[in-house]
């Protein structure tokens, strides 16, 4: 049995290593082309396995965005109706507040209508207080 590297002139480095068996030069070749194709599969499965990770990325973001709108609408409506019935508490309750003040006037007119001397006096003494209060 004899081995075709066993002699130093088929290794000379000065020929470039030319004289390769050709069954050794063809398995390469063929470990090339299988590797070639190989890679060229693994890049149309990533390929095909990225497109369908895409689809179904832009399928979900349409998904939440539609459950993000339907909250967002139900939130505002929410919103809307409860203004609305804050707002026609607070106008109420101004009402109320006008009605009382208005009573109170005329309440405190007929005092001093009736009272005037008590009036004038509480008057003074009440000016009085706050002068001492603002000189501090």
């Amino acid at each position: 049995m004899t081995n075709p590297f066993s002699t130093t002139s088929d290794l000379n480095p000065k020929d470039g290593f030319t004289q390769t068996p050709s069954s050794v030069a063809q398995a390469a070749n063929d470990l090339r082309a299988a590797a070639s194709e190989k890679a060229r599969e693994f890049a149309h499965v990533a390929e095909d396995t990225a497109a369908q990770i895409k689809q179904r990325a832009v399928e979900s973001a349409g998904h939440y965005k539609a459950i993000a709108t339907e909250k967002a609408i139900a939130f505002k409506s929410s919103a809307c109706d409860k203004a609305q019935q804050l707002k026609g508490a607070a106008n109420d309750q101004w009402n109320e507040t006008c009605t009382k003040a208005k009573e109170f006037q005329i309440t405190t007119e007929d005092y001093i209508k009736q009272n005037p001397t008590k009036s004038v006096l509480t008057a003074v003494a009440v000016g009085f207080l706050v002068g001492l209060i603002v000189r501090r």
